[in-house]
């Protein structure tokens, strides 16, 4: 693998399937999986095969059909779950357990009830176990980003010792800052000594808005693994959203890094996540949210006119987007009421767009937005007043 390949890791059909009302059954769940391994991802994390019947079928049946992509089964460092995740892959071309435990003493103490050197044991343990199954282990430390790095530097040497293929670094309560984030994994990289036996994964939630920025900032630092949903669907405010790290690796191209994705077709799958997850896209919604090539400010409208860079970093073509929009608002100016009048057959001089231009505002003080219909009336009576 090429060291500047970032493997991207998507777990809509997993975390993201956890915002409530999110839940996919087996058949649903298939259809996700096909598309995210036509888009390009590299793993499809399908399930937590031991949660449910269900789940489990739907990770077993999603792991007859994907022929490029790792499938990947969630478990906790218990026996029966692996064995369970082991079972639910066993027809996987590909397949990977993703196995691990809380490290923060915030986990260990408050939810294990326990100390550091038995967590240290029982991830050893659970990679161990998860080894007699499958080549491709990948070991979770949950909370890390809440982790004293020292220690965590000690457990991760430990799992890949014990065979991990790729460590998890999970910023799960998504408290992290990016500069903090970035260094936890440059610590790691520096001090764990086996560090180049294994990938390192960011996988970041969105509780104070950073996961996407924290993701970057541990890619920088030497991840090479970004873990993330389609729509930044997940967990509480979510997870790093796929679409959002793409574009940006691809945007940023000073920072060397590629990634597998066909980026032009992030808005068709963006689009059927939200309607089979029953989940809209906020409007404002980076890259795949209905405004985010639209414009409306005057001032942002004349310079998008004469060259789309002025406003827009992201050809909408290229993610698969219909073309960018002028809407029309009180906040427009003449160059975009021209525009829009041009679009739908009129042909005017500048000082008939300066006289319409006054009778435009009028109805855009009275609507939030100027429509096609509303256009043709503004001609019309124009053009009958001025015969």
């Amino acid at each position: 693998m090429s060291e500047n390949k970032i493997d991207i890791f998507d777990t809509t059909l997993r975390d993201g399937e956890q915002v409530p009302g999110c839940k996919l059954n087996t058949n649903e769940k298939i259809e996700l999986a096909l598309k995210l391994e036509e888009l390009g991802v590299d793993i499809i994390e399908a399930g937590f095969p031991i949660s449910s019947p269900g789940d489990f079928m739907s990770v077993n049946e999603i792991a007859k059909v994907i022929t490029k992509a790792t499938v990947c089964g969630l478990s906790r460092a218990v026996q029966k779950d692996i064995e369970t995740a082991a079972a639910a892959l066993k027809k996987a071309k590909r397949p990977r357990i993703h196995t691990g435990i809380g490290t923060s003493d915030f986990h260990i103490k408050l939810k294990f009830h326990s100390n550091r050197e038995d967590i240290l044991q029982r991830a050893i343990q659970c990679v161990t176990w998860a080894k007699n199954f499958v080549d491709d282990v990948e070991f979770y430390a949950e909370d890390a980003g809440r982790t004293d790095n020292e220690y965590l530097a000690k457990v991760i040497e430990a799992v890949i010792k014990a065979g991990a293929t790729v460590v998890n670094i999970p910023d799960t309560t998504g408290y992290c800052l990016p500069h903090q984030y970035g260094e936890k994994i440059a610590f790691l990289k520096n001090n764990v000594s086996n560090i180049d036996k294994a990938t390192i994964s960011c996988h970041c939630h969105d509780d104070l808005g950073l996961s996407t920025a924290n993701s970057i900032a541990g890619v920088i630092n030497g991840a090479r693994q970004i873990e993330c949903t389609i729509n930044g669907l997940g967990e509480r405010a979510g997870n790093t959203s796929l679409e959002e790290v793409v574009m940006i690796l691809k945007q940023h191209k000073d920072l060397g890094f590629t990634t597998g994705v066909n980026s032009k077709l992030l808005f068709p799958m963006s689009n059927l996540v939200a309607d089979t997850m029953r989940m809209p896209v906020q409007a404002n919604k980076a890259i795949v949210g209905a405004n985010a090539f639209s414009h409306s400010s005057g001032i942002h409208q004349d310079g998008f006119l004469k060259d789309a860079i002025t406003y827009e970093i992201i050809n909408p073509v290229d993610v698969g987007a219909e073309e960018s929009k002028i809407v029309l608002t009180a906040r427009s100016g003449r160059s975009a009421l021209a525009h829009r009048l041009q679009k739908i057959g009129y042909q005017f001089d500048k000082n008939d767009i300066d006289n319409l231009y006054q009778q435009f505002l009028k109805v855009a003080d009275i609507k939030k937005e100027v429509v096609e219909d509303d256009l043709h009336m503004i001609a019309n009576y124009y053009k009958s007043v001025t015969v």
